[in-house]
């Protein structure tokens, strides 16, 4: 059951991506000759409408080819108007950037539907106090719940993080304690910290710590749409950090994960249920996006800046630099799909996964 449902999470990823392509490059009248969900012999094969729509045996990619424009051949060219290579560079942007935007606007559309549902979250109930902290001195205790905020109503653990990370003045706490609510105003203080990455950093904190509860959130049809965007930007911005810290060398080489990891996070996740499931689909939807956008050659990013190249100097890329930079990005992708799948088959050797 989670190989069928890592089979099914992949191949739509990949659909609404190559779709985003597709619909960009029919909208400004480019033939595209294939629509392939997979890579190797078809297994499903029906033409329609001049697109040839096909399902391959190797579910772990896909491609658009459209008339004039081939990875395999960057420095090919093909004449007439339907061409892609005749289009006018910023089009040509367009049509590259509709893959990774359908990607986002994937994952959009996921988290709006898990806030209908009902998003899980960390509660807002303390489960530690660091002593001599704001928190400690304002009469703060565990298993406390912070109802409010300065007004403002905190349904969730990260409500109130954000609240006090960003504020510039004192903070009127409402909180519930033995079933009465009590007013509490506390002072936050830059405070040692680390992020997600391990990092020391310093920033306003009061000094308390969550319980280990989970809510359920739920959210009006306003709420969801903001739940949404929110949700897909912060999960951008976390994949492109999470890009740079390892470029850094901040995230060890060894956390890459390859299709192996990707199969099991999405199966796991199916195991807990729809919601969870939707949850990874979403972020793994948007690391798709993500990864597509970086200016490596033989990616839509590096595409994008060929095309920028070209809109600022007025001529297209010398053909020999612009095939070995090609070259050189099919190396790169290699070289990261190897190591992400060294490193799967060695977490899998040493017990990680049971």
């Amino acid at each position: 059951m989670g190989l069928f449902t890592f089979i099914i999470v992949l191949s739509l990823l990949i659909f609404v991506h190559e779709l985003g392509h597709f619909l960009a490059a029919r909208y400004f009248g480019v033939t595209v000759h294939k629509f392939s969900i997979g890579f190797g012999k078809p297994i499903y094969s029906k033409m329609y409408k001049g697109t040839r729509w096909q399902v391959a045996m190797i579910p772990l990619g896909g491609y658009v080819q459209m008339k004039g424009q081939d990875d395999m051949q960057p420095v090919s060219h093909e004449s007439g108007e339907d061409s892609y290579n005749h289009k006018k560079p910023w089009q040509r942007i367009v049509i590259l950037f509709a893959g990774p935007f359908a990607n986002f606007f994937l994952a959009g559309v996921l988290y709006f539907f898990i806030a209908i549902l009902g998003s899980s979250a960390i509660a807002p109930t303390i489960g530690n106090i660091v002593e001599n902290s704001p928190a400690q001195k304002a009469g703060l205790q565990v298993n406390d719940t912070i109802l409010e905020i300065n007004g403002i109503k905190i349904k969730s653990w990260d409500d109130l993080s954000k609240i006090i990370k960003d504020s510039n003045e004192p903070l009127r706490f409402v909180i519930l304690r033995d079933n009465r609510q009590k007013a509490l105003t506390l002072y936050p203080q830059i405070m040692d910290s680390k992020n997600i990455f391990g990092e020391n950093i310093r920033q306003k904190m009061v000094g308390i710590a969550p319980a280990p509860n989970v809510v359920t959130v739920e959210h009006s049809l306003d709420e969801s749409i903001v739940f949404a965007f929110e949700k897909t930007l912060e999960a951008s911005k976390m994949i492109f950090l999470g890009l740079q810290k390892l470029l850094q060398g901040i995230v060890p080489s060894s956390e890459v994960g390859g299709v192996i990891t990707i199969g099991k996070v999405i199966s796991d996740a199916s195991e807990v249920g729809f919601v969870p499931l939707l949850a990874i689909t979403a972020l793994i939807s948007v690391n798709l996006g993500v990864l597509n956008l970086l200016p490596i050659p033989a990616l839509d990013g590096g595409h994008i800046m060929f095309n920028l190249y070209e809109m600022i100097v007025k001529r297209k890329p010398n053909e020999k630099i612009l095939l070995n930079l090609t070259i050189g990005g099919w190396v790169i992708l290699m070289g990261l799909m190897g190591l992400g799948l060294y490193n799967d088959i060695n977490r899998m050797m040493n017990g990680w996964w049971g």
